[in-house]
């Protein structure tokens, strides 16, 4: 490459940078926001149900995530998984107390097995990350 094309090319490495940066922070700021939000709702009714707590989690496994991406510059697919997870969690025991009828049954036993899935995915992402490495190194 010649001298013209390495400076754009710095130039343009710069931009994504702060755009990165600055995408980052403004997620981290949403997650931190929204999730103080919930929490001053939680005290205002005096005590938090199970979904409440739940939700929480998943306030505190995207902050993480922003966290480590801020960190690393790596996306590790097990906190997204962690997220679904404990989604899939909060929308089953919210689910589970409405069960009236066949079909909320089958939606349950399916979102079971989902959660089964992505936590053998979890053992598998792990295990494999362990004897091989990361697909990064």
């Amino acid at each position: 490459m010649n001298n013209k094309t390495t400076k754009i090319q710095k130039v343009g490495d710069k931009f994504v940078d702060t755009f990165h940066y600055l995408a980052l922070f403004c997620i981290g700021t949403t997650v931190v926001w929204s999730a103080l939000h919930e929490y001053i709702s939680i005290m205002q009714n005096g005590h938090a149900s199970l979904k409440d707590i739940l939700l929480l989690f998943i306030y505190l496994e995207l902050g993480a995530m922003i966290g480590i991406y801020f960190k690393t510059h790596r996306l590790p697919v097990q906190f997204l998984i962690y997220i679904a997870i404990t989604a899939l969690s909060r929308h089953l025991v919210i689910d589970v107390q409405k069960v009236s009828d066949e079909f909320h049954l089958h939606l349950l036993i399916i979102i079971a097995i989902a959660i089964l899935i992505l936590s053998l995915a979890v053992l598998i992402l792990t295990v494999t990350t362990k004897k091989f490495g990361c697909p990064e190194d």
